[in-house]
């Protein structure tokens, strides 16, 4: 995803206390750019968003609540979003700059993972995906492409486009989202569902998908792969061990109300093999102003020298499509040159 590197070259510009270098990603909605926080010397990505596109476009509301719902996941195992500013013109928003790619492309270049390597990614997983629900917050789109992996190659999650924070007092979650091959079979059924055991699925489908190198659930045809993910029909590889299958059968249960849940997943034998628990999360108070300034009350003066090098963007339906699945950085890159066309694990769409 993001590559390593520093500025590049061409003239730095300024936003706030952020030099700004080369641009490492782009799409039609946003730029990212490499950039330097000149108090702290740490390197940040700085997503560069196009202010009178989004508000052409009514999509305001939808990057606020991905924003603010980043801004409230602060944990080790979650892209961390520092902060966003705005000019008239644009909106920066200031993110953990990640090197290690996304964990799809690691399973995309050498298969299936060891079992270690596999259990160690899961428990970074499920703790960060635990943070988030007491947090009221469920990501609703877990695969492995929205799990990126830093310079240390732990886990982080990214990609709250599609996710719920559901007002208080409402536990039932009702759209359908998500990616079809991870999604649980509640979520199809248009009856209403449980956010926690929802991802908790998902969590599941990438474990499989980690020890094994391909889906457990795979076809072409909507209507048989949605039919396999209802009956849980799936098949162990000869090399999982015991204690997987017998983890991944308890949270691949087609009925919510008899899938093992989270706080289960943490006491299992196998999960807690080598299980190295995270130092206690400081409960840091979140505080909303500044996203809520950049879209309600834009500051000139916040901008330097940053140049508008793309000008007003024309959208057409399928660009619209792409923003509805959640500004992630990851939807910014051109994956022709690394997407083999011969991988067992597919590229699910949305």
């Amino acid at each position: 995803m993001v590559g390593g590197g520093g500025g590049g070259g061409g003239t730095l510009r300024r936003v706030g206390k952020y030099e700004v270098g080369r641009t490492i990603g782009e799409g039609t909605f946003a730029k990212v750019k490499f950039a330097q926080n000149t108090e702290t010397g740490e390197s940040v990505a700085m997503k560069v968003l196009d202010r009178s596109s989004i508000l052409k476009h009514k999509m305001a509301e939808q990057i606020k609540r991905e924003i603010s719902i980043m801004k409230l996941v602060r944990h080790p195992n979650v892209v961390r979003l520092h902060e966003v500013l705005a000019s008239r013109r644009k909106i920066f928003i200031i993110l953990e700059f990640i090197t290690g790619g996304e964990l799809f492309d690691k399973i995309i270049r050498h298969g299936r993972l060891s079992e270690a390597d596999a259990r160690r990614y899961f428990q970074q997983l499920i703790d960060g995906v635990d943070f988030c629900h007491n947090k009221g917050v469920y990501h609703r789109d877990l695969k492995p492409e929205n799990l990126l992996l830093d310079s240390q190659g732990n886990l982080k999650i990214s990609d709250f486009g599609l996710s719920a924070w559901p007002a208080q007092g409402s536990s039932l979650l009702r759209t359908t989202c998500g990616t079809p091959n991870y999604v649980a079979p509640e979520v199809l059924s248009h009856k209403g569902y449980n956010g926690a055991l929802a991802d908790t699925w998902s969590c599941g489908v990438i474990l499989y998908v980690l020890l094994a190198g391909y889906l457990p659930f795979d076809e072409m045809d909507l209507t048989t792969l949605y039919g396999k993910i209802e009956g849980a029909e799936y098949s162990f590889p000869p090399w999982f061990s015991g204690g997987a299958k017998s983890l991944i059968r308890r949270i691949l249960d087609p009925n919510p109300d008899t899938r093992i849940r989270i706080e289960e997943i943490r006491n299992d034998e196998w999960f807690l093999k080598n299980y190295e628990p995270i130092k206690e999360v400081e409960n840091e108070e979140v505080n909303l102003d500044d996203v809520n300034a950049a879209f309600d009350n834009p500051e000139e003066e916040t901008e330097h020298t940053f140049d508008d090098e793309a000008g007003p963007l024309t959208l057409n339906a399928f660009d619209l499509i792409i923003l509805s699945q959640g500004l992630n950085l990851a939807a910014l890159f051109d994956r022709r040159q690394t997407e083999p066309s011969n991988s067992s694990v597919g590229r699910a769409s949305s």
